[in-house]
């Protein structure tokens, strides 16, 4: 059973899905989920959250502010990707799960990809609700991200064009937009990789209409700025399972291994064969879904 559902992030309106637990007998646990980096819930998500509640579990997932079918808060602009905006609204939907009778308050797991991989970690470090949670290929560095696929080496992205931009809105001028992919070296681009381009094409010509293919350059910035991975050592004694691409190109498998091994138990990592998009389709998909389903089942109904 999938319900479209709303609600409020202190202000803001957040739209998504919430699925009931199969075959459940009273209060479920309930594993709560967004996408990444301009994505929305329609890209894949579905596919997980089906595959959690066919295990005994409720679901929340919905579309980051900003994106999708969600609002924007008042006097911000649309696609703009802040990050601690969205792992707020992590918290604000654990509320709302808590507080819809098919779930068990107690139970509380969290799931995040790519750029809300990293949002997963954070929030299980500082919310003391979460009981368990799942990072798949995970943003863990926006410094070392940043330094490899923003093409700062190739002087693409200036810091004058960010200040520039920084000063211009605040004289009331419109953000500067920049496109989330593209093929053209010698312009800004959110995720300027091949495997980037060919994903959301795909998806937003067979899943997603409504995603749009463009960010305000300051997102860019402030994913400069964010480091989940600094959180990792705190979530203990949360129990944390990473998955990771071993060729991911974008976020980099190697620094999501590397941090790893600054987390403390209980953990776990499972590598999914190819590059970041990996565990959306195919046999990438039935490894990550399955290895978060059975932490989740190991962690929420022990």
């Amino acid at each position: 059973m999938r319900h479209d559902i709303e609600f409020d992030a202190e202000g803001v309106t957040l739209r998504g899905w919430f699925y009931e637990a199969d075959n459940g007998d009273g209060p479920a646990p309930c594993v709560v989920m967004a996408h990444g980096w301009s994505a929305t819930r329609r890209i894949h998500l579905d596919r997980f959250a089906e595959v959690f509640a066919a295990a005994g579990m409720c679901v929340l997932v919905w579309d980051n502010r900003g994106f999708g079918d969600s609002d924007t808060a008042p006097g911000k602009p649309r696609y703009e990707i802040d990050p601690w905006e969205q792992i707020r609204d992590y918290q604000h939907g654990i509320s709302y799960a808590q507080n819809r009778p098919e779930v068990d308050p107690d139970r509380i797991g969290v799931w995040g990809s790519s750029f809300s991989g990293g949002h997963a970690f954070v929030v299980a470090a500082i919310d003391q609700r979460v009981k368990a949670v799942c990072g798949q290929a995970p943003f863990v560095s926006g410094a070392a991200t940043y330094a490899n696929v923003a093409r700062v080496n190739n002087n693409v992205i200036d810091p004058q064009l960010l200040a520039a931009d920084r000063r211009a809105r605040a004289a009331g001028e419109p953000p500067v937009m920049i496109p989330v992919i593209g093929t053209d070296p010698t312009q800004v681009t959110g995720i300027p990789t091949l495997d980037a381009y060919e994903w959301f094409t795909d998806a937003h010509a067979t899943l997603a209409p409504e995603w749009h293919g463009e960010v305000t350059l300051r997102s860019l910035e402030l994913l400069r700025g964010y480091e989940p991975g600094l959180h990792l050592p705190l979530v203990t004694p949360t129990p944390l399972l990473m998955i990771v691409a071993s060729q991911d190109g974008l976020t980099g498998g190697n620094l999501a291994a590397s941090a790893f091994a600054t987390a403390a138990e209980p953990k776990k990592v499972v590598f999914v064969p190819g590059g970041h998009f990996a565990a959306y389709t195919g046999p990438g998909f039935d490894i990550a879904s399955v290895a978060a389903r059975d932490w989740f089942t190991q962690h929420l109904f022990s």
